[in-house]
C-alpha cells in the first residue's frame, strides 16, 4: 500500500466532474483529524460476526486468498454462546496471526424476559437489565480473559464501568481492552466522550452519522471510532464504500468494519445457522477487499496501522474508584 495522505487522494469521479464544471468545493483542512494510533496508523480493519472456529477458519482462508490485511475480528452472539474449547480454538488461530479477536459480553435486553425493547420505543435496548444481567456480563468477562481473550465487547455503560474497574484493580488483565457495540453506540461528541471516561478503548458508532459529526467528535475525543462501512440490516443497512477515504481522514484512528446488509441476523448464532454464517463470513472479507481496492484506486490506501496493533494510546479515564 502506498503512502499517499488521504487529504492529497483523489475523490471520486473528480477529474470528469471538475471538466463538466461540476466540481465539488476544496476540501477545509481544519475538518482532518489529528489523532493517530499509537506506533503510526489511521486506520486498522476489522471483520464482525466471526461466531466460532468455523466461520473464524474461512474468514482466514479468504483473507489469505483475497489479501484482506486483518487487525481484529469480532464475535456477536455472545461468550456464552461458546464453549471453553472452541473459545480457545479461536483464540490460538487469532493468536498465531497476531489478529485481536473480541467477543461480546452477557445478556443483553432484547435476548431477556422484558417486553420494553420490543415496543415501538424500543426502551432498555441491548443494556443488561438488573443486578443479574450484569453479573452474566462479568462472569462472561472473566472466563474469556482466563482463556486468553484480550478484547470484550459491551453493550452497556454500567458493564463498561465495571469491567474497567475491573481492569484497574487487577481483577481482569490490565491489557484487556474494552469496545462498545454499535447497538449503543454515542451520536454526538458529549456521549462519545463519557464513553472514553468509562473505560471504553474503541467506540462503534452509529454508521449513519456525517462527516460533519465524525469531525465534531475528533475535536474532544482520541478514543479510536468503529464504523460499519456496510452496516447490517439492523442497523440500517447503510453502505458507504465511496466515503471511506473521508471517513478516515475526518475519523482517525478508525477501525473500517466490514459488515454486510440483505442478510439474515445470525445472533445468537447455532448449527441451524451454519451455511448462512459461513457464506456471510466468506463475502464479508470480500467486501473487504473490495473497500481496499478502492482506496488503492484513488491513492488513499496509505496510512493503515501495522498489522498486530490492537491498544489505543493514551485515553482519558473517570477515577476508578468505589
Amino acid at each position: 500500500m502506498t503512502d499517499t495522505p488521504a487529504t492529497a487522494a483523489r475523490r471520486p469521479g473528480e477529474q470528469v466532474l471538475s471538466a463538466l464544471g461540476l466540481g465539488a468545493p476544496a476540501l477545509d483542512p481544519a475538518d482532518t483529524s489529528t489523532h493517530t494510533f499509537p506506533g503510526g496508523g489511521r486506520w486498522r480493519t476489522e471483520i464482525p460476526s466471526c461466531e466460532g472456529p468455523e466461520a473464524l477458519a474461512v474468514v482466514l482462508k479468504e483473507a489469505s486468498r483475497l489479501d484482506v490485511p486483518i487487525h481484529r475480528i469480532s464475535q456477536g452472539s455472545g461468550v456464552w454462546m461458546l464453549t471453553d474449547s472452541e473459545i480457545t480454538e479461536m483464540v490460538e488461530a487469532t493468536g498465531e496471526r497476531d489478529i485481536e479477536l473480541s467477543l461480546f459480553t452477557g445478556p443483553r435486553g432484547t435476548w431477556d424476559t422484558g417486553g420494553s425493547v420490543r415496543s415501538d420505543s424500543g426502551g432498555g435496548g441491548l443494556r443488561a437489565r438488573g443486578h443479574d444481567a450484569v453479573a452474566g456480563c462479568v462472569e462472561d468477562a472473566v472466563r474469556a480473559t482466563e482463556l486468553g481473550v484480550k478484547c470484550l465487547l459491551v453493550a452497556d455503560e454500567g458493564v463498561l464501568w465495571t469491567l474497567h474497574r475491573a481492569r484497574e484493580a487487577g481483577i481482569i488483565p490490565a491489557e484487556t481492552t474494552l469496545k462498545v457495540s454499535a447497538l449503543v453506540g454515542p451520536v454526538n461528541p458529549a456521549s462519545y466522550a463519557v464513553f472514553e471516561r468509562l473505560g471504553a478503548d474503541s467506540v462503534n458508532v452509529p454508521s449513519d452519522l456525517t462527516l460533519d459529526h465524525l469531525t465534531e467528535i475528533r475535536r474532544v475525543s482520541a478514543a479510536p471510532v468503529d464504523m460499519y462501512i456496510e452496516a447490517p440490516d439492523d442497523l440500517g443497512g447503510y453502505v458507504r464504500m465511496y466515503e471511506v477515504a473521508e471517513l478516515i481522514r475526518r475519523g482517525a484512528p478508525i477501525y473500517l468494519k466490514f459488515g454486510l446488509s440483505k442478510a439474515p441476523g445470525i445472533y445468537p448464532y447455532g448449527a441451524h445457522l451454519r451455511d448462512v454464517t459461513l457464506d456471510t463470513a466468506r463475502e464479508r472479507v470480500r467486501r473487504g477487499r473490495l473497500a481496499l481496492d478502492l482506496l488503492a484506486r484513488h491513492g488513499a490506501d496509505g496510512g493503515m496501522a501495522p498489522l498486530g496493533s490492537r491498544l489505543p494510546g493514551p485515553l482519558h479515564r473517570f477515577p476508578a474508584t468505589a
